[in-house]
C-alpha cells in the first residue's frame, strides 16, 4: 500500500466526516478511520463510484466508492438537471421509479423519488418491488421522459445497482448517457442534492400497471389453441429470490396454464439469496432445487428468471431422461424459429418484419432468418442497442423479436429491455405447441439443428489483473488487429470484421465495406470457411480480454445429435490451441 495512496484516501474521508453526511455514515467512517487494517477505508474511499453508460453498479456501504444513499442521490439529482435542460419546454416532465428485491433497493427507489420530486418532476413509484422490463413497459406506458430501477441484476448480494433509462423505454445511448454522466460529475456533495420531497408530486403505483402490462404480454402468443390443449403442462418456475414472483406465476395462469409448479424455499423475496451462491440463471448451481423439483413432480420444463427478471433460463429433458441446461444462444434459436414457422403458418409474416440480435450471439439465428427471408440485424452487445434498431425502424417496419445470448430475449417492442416475464410466458406456449406437434423442447431443438446445421458456442476470458495486465490486453489486441490470424484450427480466416475502425475485409474478394453501427467498438471478429466465428473484445467492467467462440457441425438426424456435440467440443479445443487461448 502506497503512503500517499493512504493520505488521500483518509484526506477524502475526513471531507465526508467533516461534510453534511448523516451520523450514521459518520460513524462508519470513524470506525474505518480508527481501524488497524485500513482496507475496508481504502475499498470505500479510493475512487468516486462511476456512474457509466449502464448506470451505477457497486458494493453497499458508505464511501464515495459504495452504493449509499449520496451515491445514488448525486445520480438523481444529476439526472434530474439533464431532464430539466433537455425538456424545459415541457409542462410536466415525468419519471418511473422501480427497484427489485435486494437490501436496500426500497430505501434508494424512495429517496430518488424524494430528490426527484424535489427537483418539480412527477414521480410514478412503483408500491413494491417489480420486474425491470414493468418499469421499461411503464415509461412509455405512462408517457415519461424517463425512468430508473434499482437493481443490480445478478451480482452478488453485497451488490446493489442504478439503471437509467430514455423516454422509449430503453437504457440510454449517445448522446443521453454521456450528457448525464456529465450532469452527476458536477455533484460533488450532499449540499448539491435536493433531498426534501415533494410528496404531492409522487404518485403511487403498482396493479394499474400489472394488468395493462400483462394485457399487452398477451398480445404476442401464436398457438392459443396449443395452451388450451396443454393446459396441464408442467411448468416448474423458481423466481431466485426476485421479483419474478410478482409477476410470473401469475402470467402463466392467466393465459391459461393451470400446473404452474413454484419452489417454494426460493419464493421467499430476499436481498440475502439464501439458497443459491449467485442468483444468475446462467450458472447451473441456481436451477439446482428446480431441477430437483421437476423430478420429483416429472415437470416438461424448468423455468427461472434472476433477481429484476428480465433474464430467463431454463432446463429441459433430453433424449435420455436427463434434465439439461439450455443456453442463451439455444433459447434464442428456439424463440426465433418458433416465431418465424408460426407467423408464416398463420399468414401474418410480412417482408417488413424484422429481428435482432447482438453480434456475439449464434450466426444460426441468422440463418433462420434467411431461410424465412426476413432480415436479422447485427448490433453490439446490450438491450440498449436492440433498442435502438427498433427505434430507427419505428413507424417502418415491425419488429418481431430479438435476444443475445447472455439469457435474455424481448418478445415484442411494448418493453425496451430484456423481458422473462414475457419470455417464460412465450416458452410455456412454445412447449405447449412443440407438445401439439408430438415434441418434446430437446426434439424440436435437435430438428432445428438437422434443419440449419449444429452449433455451439464457448466463452473464454481471460484475467489480466492491474496497469500491466490492462497494457498487455491492449497489446493482445493490437497484435490480432496487424497481424490477424490467416486460419483457426485448420479452416481458412475469410472474413474479418472490426468494429473500432467499422470495416469488414473480406479476404476472398479482397473487398473492403462498411459497417453500418452508430459508434466505434473495440470488437474484432473471424469467420473461416468452416463456419468458425471468433469474437475477441476487452471487457469493459472486468480486467478480462473475452473470447466468444461458434464452431458448427452437420446433424443428418436427431441420432447424429451426440456425435456432432462431441466433434464441436474438439473443434473448440482446436481453435483455443489456435489461438493460444
Amino acid at each position: 500500500m502506497s503512503k500517499d495512496l493512504l493520505e488521500n484516501v483518509i484526506a477524502k474521508a475526513q471531507t465526508w466526516l467533516n461534510g453534511n453526511y448523516n451520523a450514521e455514515t459518520k460513524a462508519e467512517i470513524k470506525r474505518m478511520l480508527e481501524a488497524d487494517d485500513k482496507t475496508e477505508l481504502i475499498e470505500s474511499f479510493y475512487k468516486d463510484l462511476e456512474f457509466g453508460t449502464g448506470g451505477l453498479r457497486g458494493i453497499m456501504g458508505v464511501g464515495s466508492n459504495r452504493m449509499n444513499i449520496y451515491t445514488v442521490g448525486a445520480a438523481t439529482q444529476g439526472l434530474s438537471n439533464y431532464l430539466k435542460r433537455e425538456f424545459a419546454d415541457l409542462e410536466q416532465i415525468s419519471v418511473v421509479v422501480g427497484h427489485d428485491c435486494r437490501n436496500n433497493s426500497r430505501l434508494f427507489a424512495e429517496i430518488s423519488a424524494d430528490i426527484f420530486s424535489a427537483n418539480g418532476i412527477k414521480v410514478y413509484l412503483f408500491e413494491s418491488l417489480r420486474p425491470t422490463p414493468e418499469m421499461s413497459f411503464a415509461i412509455r406506458h405512462l408517457g415519461c421522459q424517463s425512468g430508473i430501477i434499482l437493481t443490480a441484476s445478478h451480482n452478488p448480494k453485497e451488490y446493489n445497482g442504478y439503471k437509467a433509462y430514455w423516454n422509449d423505454g430503453a437504457q440510454m445511448i449517445a448522446p443521453h448517457d454521456m450528457n448525464v454522466i456529465a450532469e452527476v460529475a458536477k455533484i460533488k456533495g450532499p449540499d448539491d442534492i435536493k433531498f426534501e420531497g415533494n410528496k404531492s408530486l409522487i404518485h403511487i403505483i403498482g396493479e394499474d400497471i400489472d394488468k395493462v402490462y400483462l394485457e399487452q404480454i398477451k398480445t404476442i402468443f401464436l398457438s392459443p389453441d396449443s395452451i388450451k390443449r396443454n393446459a396441464d403442462l408442467k411448468i416448474v418456475y423458481t423466481p431466485i429470490h426476485g421479483t419474478g414472483i410478482k409477476l410470473i406465476p401469475r402470467c402463466l395462469q392467466e393465459i391459461g396454464f393451470k400446473n404452474v409448479i413454484l419452489v417454494d424455499e426460493q419464493c421467499v423475496v430476499s436481498g440475502d439469496f439464501p439458497t443459491v451462491v449467485s442468483p444468475n440463471p446462467e450458472e447451473p448451481a441456481a436451477l439446482d432445487m428446480a431441477i430437483k423439483k421437476a423430478k420429483e413432480v416429472d415437470a416438461d420444463i424448468v423455468m427461472a428468471s434472476d433477481p429484476d427478471a428480465d433474464r430467463m433460463g431454463i432446463a429441459i429433458k433430453n433424449d435420455k431422461g436427463e434434465w439439461i441446461l439450455v443456453n442463451g444462444n439455444q433459447t434464442d434459436l428456439m424463440f426465433t424459429y418458433y416465431i418465424l414457422r408460426r407467423r408464416k403458418e398463420l399468414g401474418i409474416l410480412d417482408k417488413s418484419d424484422f429481428m435482432v440480435k447482438t453480434i456475439v450471439t449464434s450466426e444460426l439465428i441468422k440463418d433462420v432468418c434467411n431461410k424465412f427471408n426476413i432480415e436479422m440485424f447485427d448490433c453490439y452487445t446490450g438491450f440498449k442497442w436492440i433498442a435502438s434498431v427498433i427505434r430507427e425502424q419505428e413507424g417502418k417496419r415491425k419488429f418481431i423479436g430479438g435476444g443475445e445470448e447472455s439469457y435474455g430475449y424481448m418478445p415484442a417492442d411494448f418493453v425496451r429491455d430484456k423481458d422473462a416475464v414475457a419470455s417464460c410466458a412465450l416458452m410455456a406456449e412454445l412447449t405447449a405447441w412443440a407438445k401439439d406437434n408430438g415434441k418434446t423442447l430437446f426434439e424440436l431443438l435437435q430438428d432445428i439443428y438437422v434443419e440449419f446445421g449444429f452449433s455451439k458456442e464457448k466463452g473464454v476470458s481471460i484475467v489480466k489483473k492491474g496497469k500491466e495486465g490492462a497494457d498487455e490486453i491492449q497489446q493482445m489486441m493490437k497484435k490480432f488487429r496487424v497481424n490477424p490470424p490467416k486460419e483457426i484450427a485448420g479452416s481458412p480466416v475469410i472474413v474479418i470484421k472490426d468494429y473500432h475502425f467499422l470495416q469488414q475485409n473480406n479476404l476472398l474478394t479482397g473487398d473492403r465495406t462498411e459497417l453500418d453501427f452508430p459508434e466505434s467498438s473495440n470488437v474484432l471478429q473471424f469467420f473461416t470457411e468452416d463456419g468458425t466465428k471468433v469474437s475477441v473484445r476487452p471487457s469493459g467492467t472486468e480486467p478480462k480480454i473475452k473470447f466468444y467462440i461458434e464452431v458448427r457441425a452437420k446433424m443428418n438426424s436427431r441420432s447424429d445429435y451426440d456425435e456432432a456435440e462431441a466433434s464441436v467440443l474438439r473443434k473448440i479445443e482446436a481453435v483455443r490451441q489456435s489461438l493460444g487461448i
